[in-house]
């Protein structure tokens, strides 16, 4: 039988999760501070058109990424914060 994760885990793991959203919320602004000062610019209308799309995709991972760290911690601090309740470790086993 498998062992139930504790507080503990719960709480190092959000933790981290926060801290990655940290890293990745820093990342986000130094990228867009980069394309603020050097927007990208060609002659030809299809390089501008891939030059926009490449920026507007980088800048978009890099806050997806921001958001899914912070929701990922955000609900393992929830799952810490039950798991300190009285009752969690009677709640139904799954099969």
């Amino acid at each position: 039988m498998r062992q139930r994760k504790g507080p503990l885990s719960f709480l190092s793991g959000s933790l981290t999760s926060f801290g990655m959203g940290w890293l990745a919320l820093q990342l986000s602004s130094r990228v867009v501070g980069y394309y603020a000062e050097h927007p990208p610019h060609y002659d030809a209308r299809f390089a501008q058109s891939i030059a926009v799309f490449m920026k507007t995709l980088i800048v978009g991972m890099s806050f997806l990424a921001t958001f899914t760290f912070a929701f990922v911690g955000l609900g393992l601090f929830l799952t810490f914060i039950r798991s300190l309740l009285p009752g969690w470790n009677q709640a139904e086993e799954t099969p």
